[in-house]
């Protein structure tokens, strides 16, 4: 089972889902992993209700990064910003179906703290920094 997962995760880092930038975004926000010197950039497009319309991300980093987010904005469409907020980081976790290690914890996290931070309009408080590792582990934990 972890080899389907590890198949999904190079997927969408090779083709990841909602890659681009939109116009006329009513939410964008872009923030770094200094760690490792992944990056993203997400836009959202709100609804007349205020819920998620379309979504967004642009930016480079490691494999964990790009397809947790590719997998996160599949599932954003239709949630609000409240819903957006309440995302534990769990849920990213099951999303990519495989055990991520403390030093990847960060690169795993960042599309959901671009997406958080993008929905209060400011940085959010981030409770898992993860730890200082090594961008060429990245592929280790891919197997």
């Amino acid at each position: 089972m972890d080899e389907l997962y590890r198949d999904q995760i190079l997927e969408h880092y090779k083709r990841p889902h909602n890659f681009g930038r939109l116009e006329h975004p009513d939410l964008e926000y872009e923030d770094t992993n200094p760690f490792c010197g992944d990056e993203q950039h997400v836009t959202i497009k709100l609804d007349e209700e205020g819920k998620v319309a379309e979504i967004a991300f642009e930016g480079k980093g490691c494999a964990i990064s790009t397809a947790a987010t590719s997998l996160l904005t599949d599932e954003l469409v239709g949630k609000s910003r409240e819903e957006l907020l309440r995302l534990p980081k769990e849920y990213v976790l099951d999303l990519l179906g495989i055990d991520i290690s403390a030093t990847r914890m960060k690169c795993a996290m960042l599309g959901l703290k671009v997406v958080k931070s993008a929905s209060l309009g400011k940085p959010a408080e981030w409770e898992d920094e993860g730890e200082v590792g090594n961008p060429s582990e990245a592929a280790a934990d891919l197997g």
